[in-house]
C-alpha cells in the first residue's frame, strides 16, 4: 500500500513540475538587415540568470529569416532579450538604441509568442535613410505565388516608448522608399518624411514596404495581361498582402487593423494595383494612394471599379504630373468619372495634377507627405468638450467675379482648390483672403471648389461661375 502511494505521489508531483515548468516557444519573426553573416543569436531572461551567451540558450535558425528557442519558465511573468553572445551585443530598438525587456504573463500551459529583433545596439538601427526602418523579414514567403520576398517596416519614433497603436500602410517597390542605396530609381524618403510629421505633432503610422520581385515586377503588379507586355498575378500578389503579409503584421506589431485604418499605396504598376487591391478588398482597405497609375496597361480596370461599386466609404488619392505620358492625366480623370459613377462621393476621392509632375521618384516623394495626410487625417478628438460642427459653404452661386467664404468660425489660413466639371484639377490653391476670393479669371462653367484647412478637408461645393 506504502508503495502505490509513493508511486501515486511520484506521478502527482511529476504532474505538478508539468504544469510549473511547460513550454514557452519564443519566435523571433525577423532580425536587422546589418546582422553579421553566421551570428549566434542567444536568449538571456528571468528564465535563465539573465545569461547573455549561454550556448544552452542559443536559437535555432529555420532558415528563412526566422528563429526560434523553447523555454521552460515557471508560471507568472517572464521577461527577456537577444543578444549576440554578450550584453555589448544585446538588442536596440527601433532607432538603435535601449530596447526595454520583452514580457510575457506566462500561463504556465504550452504558449507560443512571436516578436521582431528591431536592430543591435551596437550596430545601430535603420536603412542608412532615415530612423524607425527595421528588416520585417529577408525570406517572407509568398504562398500564393511560391516565392519569397524580402519585407521592410518604417516604425514612428515613440513605438517603443508609447503603450499605443498605430495605422498601417502597405507599400510596394521597398527598395525605393526607405534609402537610396537600395534604390533603382530614386528614394521616396518615405521615413523622413513621416518622422518630420510626427514632430510636428502627427500621431504616427506603421508602413510596410514589400520589394518588388524584380523580374516578376511586372506580373506582380498587374492584376490582368497586357497583350504586348504578359504580367497577370497582381490578384495573386495582392491576395499575399490579404491573407499572409496582413496578419503577421497585424501579430508582430501594435497596429489598428481595422479597415479605416489600414491603407495601400504605389506607384507606376504600383499604383495600378493598389487601385486594384483598394476595390477588390474594400473590406480590409480603407485608403489607397493611386500615384501615377499605369491603367494604361489595362483598361480592365475601369471595368473592374465599375463591376464592384463603392462597398464601403473610402479616401482614394489619384496624382499625375501633367510632364508624364500624354495620357496620363486623362486617364486619371476617367478613373474618377468611373469611381463617381461607381458610388464614391466626391469627398472621397482628390483628384491631384501638377504642371511640373514627372514620372519619378523625385516628384513621388515630393509630394508624399501631402498624400499620406489626406489619407489619414488625424482623428483625436476631445471627448469632453468636443468641437462644434462647422458650417461653411461659398456665396454667392451662380457667381461672377468675387466668391465668399461663409463659416460659422474663423479658419486657419484656409484654403481653396478647384477643379473642372471633368474633374482635373485646373489653378493652384487659392488661400482666402478676408473671406474672398477673385474667380474672374474662371471661364464660364461649372467647377467644383474644395475647401482645406492645412490638409483636412472641410467641404466640397459645386459653384457655377458665370451667368
Amino acid at each position: 500500500m506504502n508503495h502505490i502511494k509513493s508511486i501515486m505521489s511520484f506521478f502527482g508531483l511529476l504532474l505538478l513540475a508539468t504544469q510549473l515548468f511547460a513550454q514557452l516557444q519564443i519566435n523571433v519573426t525577423s532580425i536587422p538587415a546589418n546582422t553579421p553573416d553566421g551570428a549566434s543569436i542567444y536568449i538571456a531572461g528571468t528564465f535563465n540568470n539573465w545569461d547573455a551567451g549561454n550556448n544552452g540558450y542559443t536559437l535555432s535558425d529555420n532558415g528563412n529569416g526566422t528563429y526560434q528557442i523553447t523555454v521552460t519558465p515557471p508560471a507568472g511573468e517572464v521577461k527577456f532579450k537577444f543578444t549576440r553572445g554578450n550584453w555589448d551585443s544585446v538588442e536596440g530598438n527601433a532607432n538603435g538604441g535601449f530596447q526595454t525587456d520583452h514580457v510575457v504573463n506566462y500561463s504556465g500551459n504550452p504558449q507560443s509568442v512571436n516578436v521582431p529583433i528591431l536592430s543591435w545596439e551596437d550596430l545601430g538601427g535603420g536603412t542608412g535613410g532615415g530612423n524607425g526602418v527595421v528588416l520585417f523579414s529577408d525570406n517572407f514567403y509568398m504562398p500564393q505565388l511560391q516565392r519569397n520576398r524580402r519585407i521592410w517596416v518604417y516604425l514612428p519614433p515613440d513605438y517603443n516608448t508609447a503603450n499605443k497603436t498605430y495605422p498601417v500602410l502597405y507599400m510596394h517597390d521597398a527598395q525605393n522608399l526607405f534609402d537610396p542605396s537600395t534604390s533603382f530609381s530614386g528614394e521616396w524618403m518615405v521615413d523622413e518624411s513621416l518622422n518630420a510629421l510626427f514632430s510636428e505633432g502627427d500621431e504616427g503610422i506603421i508602413v510596410v514596404g514589400i520589394e518588388n520581385g524584380g523580374g516578376e515586377r511586372i506580373n506582380e503588379y498587374t492584376p490582368w495581361s497586357n497583350p504586348t507586355y504578359g504580367g497577370g498575378d497582381g490578384d495573386a500578389y495582392i491576395d499575399f498582402i490579404v491573407e499572409t503579409l496582413k496578419p503577421a503584421i497585424d501579430q508582430a506589431y501594435r497596429t489598428r487593423s481595422d479597415r479605416e485604418n489600414t491603407g495601400i499605396m504605389g506607384s507606376s504598376l504600383g499604383g495600378l494595383v493598389s487601385m486594384y487591391g483598394a476595390i477588390e478588398h474594400q473590406d480590409i482597405f480603407g485608403k489607397a494612394g493611386v500615384l501615377s497609375p499605369s491603367f494604361w496597361f489595362s483598361e480592365e480596370v475601369y471595368t473592374h471599379v465599375s463591376n464592384m461599386g463603392k462597398q464601403a466609404n473610402m479616401r482614394i488619392y489619384l496624382l499625375a504630373g501633367e510632364q508624364e505620358s500624354a495620357t496620363m492625366v486623362s486617364d486619371l480623370v476617367a478613373m474618377y468619372n468611373t469611381l463617381i459613377n461607381a458610388g464614391f462621393s466626391e469627398e472621397e476621392i482628390l483628384l491631384e495634377t501638377h504642371p511640373d509632375g514627372q514620372h519619378s521618384e523625385w516628384y513621388w516623394a515630393r509630394e508624399f507627405p501631402d498624400v499620406y495626410q489626406w489619407l489619414f487625417p488625424q482623428t483625436a478628438v476631445d471627448i469632453e468638450n468636443p468641437a462644434p460642427e462647422l458650417q461653411i459653404s461659398l456665396s454667392p452661386n451662380p457667381a461672377d467675379s468675387i466668391l465668399y467664404l461663409n463659416s460659422t468660425s474663423l479658419l486657419n489660413a484656409p484654403r481653396i482648390v478647384i477643379y473642372s466639371a471633368d474633374g482635373r484639377r485646373i489653378t493652384p490653391p487659392l488661400l482666402v483672403e478676408d473671406r474672398q476670393m477673385d474667380v474672374s479669371f474662371l471661364k464660364t462653367g461649372m467647377y467644383v471648389f474644395k475647401i482645406f484647412s492645412g490638409s483636412q478637408l472641410l467641404g466640397s461645393q459645386k459653384i457655377v461661375i458665370g451667368q
